[in-house]
């Protein structure tokens, strides 16, 4: 079969951003030159986030409020306040992101009022600016009047994935309530959204589930339309709340659209116990909605739940408490004062709107929740000249200072105001400041807020000046920021400058240096999601990026994920270095690919006998290659790695993506291949043999699942079933390119381009896929793809031949960011235009993106880098030239020149050649062993020197 591609067409509507400009030799793009153009709302459905070096937080559809904000140990609920002009919150009609701020903005002919939001510099406080211009001919009156909101507590427990936000009544996660409150920042009146939740859920009786996806009751694909998996950490505390002992009849849910629903057979009664846990049907509240059961309590002064809607963090609840009647919704709790007698039938109504939940008994309303900004937790104040909002239930106090002094400042339950009044002339234009910090105590937060405000010019700018050193430093050899530094590229082509240095950018926009004890840490995404987690899959998107940046961050990050029981969690809390989630088919792999790279950067192979958990960091790696072994199916041949019948652990939206898929096959085989290099290398050829003759009982295994037209077959107990996914075709790529014949190479690479590549991104799925109907989401289906896919995927387009097709990708990459940086999923909108998706509960903000600036490394320059290709590559290609690589072979060329985990200096023969294979260089300090390795292995690792291997 003979087939001839061209790069896939792009429709001439698609925009190229302005400020596109080459990279002269020597030189990086300036880190201004990286902000994003002004995008219109109507184009942007996720708005960008703001971040610092210790926290994350979510701009929303107004012009000033931030929600998702957290500064570990520190987060907030709800959102910290709308700006009022001349009494009414505008929405936000455009938006601009730069690293160091966001800045919003809603333009009319009469008046122009334009904002921008920043954190401060390795700072916890937030500083905003607004300026409003009179667009009209005649002197106008403007009264800005700014919400104070500081919904902010501290806890040093709870930082998984789902991290916990304070609410009135409880810390915890619940995203789909944040969401709907950031959703009402721009009404006029501002309601109680956070008790009214409008999809279907399940009417429960007796004890209530914790919060998230059930398990044992929803097997479907993961699309998160309206829940989530519970990945928080076990230091949570929630603890599941007993049922009431009681007799239940007459439950009757009428939805605000007017359906009524008969839940029990009437006049029966159902007895409930503190262990009861009913499920009766799923039916939809909303707003106007109501649910009403008969209850007859079985003892006095029992504390127990009664009825909940659903398992959600917000569901509609009506329980008992010493005896006290209780409703909760939303993050609210009120306890009734009633404490009927045992015996006696009771008649119970529970009642939801946005004017807030109630509960009669009788007809008769015994509690009703309040606004949530009424008091019921934080406390505002004035206090001379600043507003302070005090927690409650934690160590933590806010305080808002004024560089610009306000013209009224009124405080009420948990809300502050701020009123400036102008009188503006023709043409005339005015700035107004405020600043928001917290801390442990009045006092610490008062400090920090005035000082802020004192000098908030010098700081303001500061900011931004801190960014562009930061970005400097990151291409700077013998740089005091980072224990490495990145490789400068030097091209004239715009485009893919524009995508490596963006993808740059998200390394470092996504590196924390105050979350953990480790150091800086490379977070996986957020900010609605994960403010202190590291994933082990998308770190090894970053490897090489974080090995040649953060060595010795790596290398921490290396012992620490081999510590954590990587085979029962997907990631993990590096703020209390908890596990979370469920295993991930894909953490083996991951976790031996961050090793192999760290190896083929840094040559350091003394990790290796570091102690991580209860073995050295080789133990785990020699575990690592067993699973060829011990997890071979029970099907088919048996040789084939059957990594189980739960989606979760695959590709959870896709359903049939299950057992010996292709992907994660191919990629042990690869493992295994490099596995059998390292152990050549430290001296032991039965081990190396071992592994290489598994590596090819695999890879023959995996070439037989291969379809003709460049698909694949994934091999389950009930047989096989095709699919066209690129996580099949990269992994083959990577693992398997000379073992491919010429036709193979064909097929695979026509079917990428005909069936996935699409305008500026790609979609994951073959959208003609059977499948794909049920997989709709816009990360591992068929309406976009994942951040770090397309970078894969130009990799494995090069290294079956095709590199001017990995050129295009990488050169449309950058128009995918919807004026910002990439989040998790880039979702199709039609012409080969994309955007950052927010479905899904998709990140705004993706570590994996850094992928394209990898691919820059390895597709175009030949860059792999791994133990068993040290030293391969070259640094000039008909794209441009690559300087300061700080890689063994590379900038690392002697063995005692410098400290290969610390900042060496660039050799001199770096420049402008082709790297030759040449010994790697060895960490010549002193390292901490493993007490419980043998000796020989010790010996072994002091004496090996990684050889170059070439593959493929």
């Amino acid at each position: 079969m003979s087939v001839s591609l061209e790069a896939p067409a792009l429709d001439s509507d698609v925009p190229v951003p302005d400020g596109a400009i080459p990279v002269p030799d020597g030189a990086i793009l300036p880190l201004d030159s990286l902000a994003g153009e002004w995008m219109s709302r109507e184009d942007i459905v996720h708005l960008p986030s703001l971040r610092n070096q210790w926290g994350q937080a979510h701009v929303n559809a107004d012009l000033s409020s931030l929600s998702w904000l957290a500064m570990p140990p520190f987060s907030g609920g709800y959102h910290t306040g709308s700006l009022r002009v001349n009494g009414v919150p505008l929405a936000a009609t455009a938006f601009r992101w730069s690293a160091w701020g966001v800045q919003r903005k809603h333009d009319t002919p009469d008046l122009s009022v334009e904002t921008e939001v920043r954190f401060g510099f390795r700072e916890r406080n937030v500083n905003w600016r607004i300026r409003v211009q009179n667009n009209s001919a005649q002197p106008q009156s403007v009264a800005l009047e700014q919400e104070l909101l500081a919904m902010m507590a501290q806890s040093t427990v709870d930082w998984g994935w789902t991290y916990g936000t304070p609410w009135n009544h409880g810390h915890h996660h619940d995203f789909y309530t944040t969401e709907r409150i950031r959703a009402a920042v721009t009404a006029e009146h501002p309601t109680q959204v956070n008790v009214v939740a409008e999809d279907a859920r399940w009417i429960r009786l007796g004890s209530p589930r914790l919060p998230g996806i059930q398990r044992d009751e929803d097997d479907e694909p993961m699309l998160l339309e309206t829940e989530l998996p519970d990945h928080s950490t076990s230091d949570s505390g929630r603890v599941r709340a007993p049922g009431v002992t009681a007799l239940v009849r007459n439950i009757i849910a009428r939805s605000g659209v007017g359906e009524t629903i008969y839940l029990s057979p009437t006049p029966d009664e159902i007895p409930v116990t503190r262990d009861t846990d009913l499920r009766l049907r799923r039916v939809r509240l909303g707003e106007g909605g109501i649910l009403s059961l008969a209850v007859c309590l079985s003892n006095p002064g029992q504390t127990g739940v009664i009825v909940t809607h659903g398992n959600h963090p917000d569901s509609l609840q009506i329980s008992v408490e010493n005896g006290r009647l209780v409703l909760s919704a939303g993050g609210e709790r009120v306890a009734s004062s009633v404490t009927p007698a045992a015996g006696t039938w009771l008649q119970l109504e529970a009642r939801v709107s946005a004017a807030g939940a109630s509960l009669r008994l009788g007809g008769e309303e015994i509690a009703r929740t309040e606004p949530w900004w009424n008091g019921q937790r934080w406390q505002a104040a004035r206090l001379a000249g600043v507003v302070t909002i005090t927690d409650k239930h934690s160590e933590c106090a806010s305080v808002f200072a004024f560089p610009t002094e306000p013209d009224a400042i009124v405080v009420a339950g948990s809300c502050g105001r701020a009123t400036w009044t102008r009188e503006l002339a023709a043409g005339q234009s005015t700035e107004v400041e405020f600043v928001l910090a917290f801390d442990t105590s009045v006092d610490i937060a008062c400090r920090t807020a005035v000082h802020a405000a004192r000098s908030f010019a010098a700081r303001w700018d500061a900011t931004a000046d801190a960014w562009r050193t930061l970005w400097r430093s990151a291409f700077t050899p013998g740089n005091t920021e980072f224990s490495g530094y990145l490789p400068t590229l030097s091209t004239e082509d715009s485009d893919v400058a524009r995508t490596y240095y963006l993808g740059a950018l998200l390394a470092l926009y996504m590196r924390n240096t105050g979350v953990s004890k480790l150091g800086p840490v490379f977070l996986t995404g957020g900010p609605r999601l994960g403010a202190t987690t590291t994933y082990f899959w998308e770190q090894a998107e970053v490897a090489r990026i974080a090995s040649l940046l953060e060595p010795v961050a790596t290398r921490a990050w290396i012992v620490a994920a081999f510590a954590q029981p990587y085979t029962e969690c997907h990631s993990f809390d590096t703020y209390a270095m908890l596990p979370v989630g469920n295993n991930y088919a894909a953490n083996a792999t991951s976790l031996f690919h961050v090793v192999s790279v760290y190896l083929g950067v840094t040559g350091d192979t003394s990790v290796l006998t570091e102690t991580a958990g209860d073995r050295s960091v080789l133990d785990h790696l020699r575990g690592l290659a067993a699973r060829a072994r011990t997890g071979r199916a029970n099907f088919g041949d048996h040789t084939l790695i059957d990594f189980g019948n739960d989606a979760w652990e695959l590709l959870e939206c896709v359903p049939n993506y299950r057992h010996a898929v292709v992907s994660f096959n191919a990629a042990f085989v690869g493992l295994l291949q490099q596995f059998s290099v390292l152990c050549t290398q430290l001296g032991h050829p039965e081990e190396a043999a071992a592994a290489a003759d598994d590596s090819e009982k695999l890879a023959s295994a995996v070439l037989s699942r291969y379809v003709p037209g460049g698909r694949w077959s994934i091999m389950t107990p009930a047989g096989g079933t095709t699919i066209g996914h690129c996580l099949d075709f990269f992994h083959v790529a990577d693992h398997l390119t000379a073992r491919l014949g010429p036709s193979q190479r064909q097929e695979m690479v026509a079917f990428v381009a005909e069936h996935l590549l699409e305008g500026d991104w790609m979609r994951a799925l073959d959208p003609e896929d059977p499948i794909a109907p049920q997989s709709d989401r816009p990360d591992h289906g068929a309406a976009g793809a994942f951040c770090g896919w397309p970078g894969n995927t130009a990799r494995g387009l090069a290294r079956l031949g095709r590199r001017d097709l990995a050129v295009t990708i990488l050169q449309r990459a950058h128009r995918a960011t919807s004026g910002a940086l990439w989040g998790q999923a880039m979702e199709a909108v039609g012409k080969g235009h994309y955007r950052v998706a927010e479905r899904g509960v998709s990140n705004r903000d993706s570590l994996g993106a850094v992928a394209v600036t990898d691919a820059v490394l390895t597709a175009l320059f030949g860059l792999e880098l791994t133990l068993d290709r040290v030293g391969t590559g070259q640094l000039e290609s008909e794209l441009g030239t690559l300087r300061n690589v700080r890689a063994a072979g590379f900038d690392l060329v002697s063995r005692h020149g410098s400290d290969v985990v610390g900042c060496a200096q660039p050799s001199e023969r770096s420049a402008r050649r082709i790297a030759q294979p040449i010994p790697s260089v060895l960490a010549s300090d002193a390292t901490p062993r493993c007490a419980s390795m043998a000796s020989t292995d010790r010996q072994m690792i002091g004496d090996a020197t990684l050889a170059t291997a070439r593959r493929g």
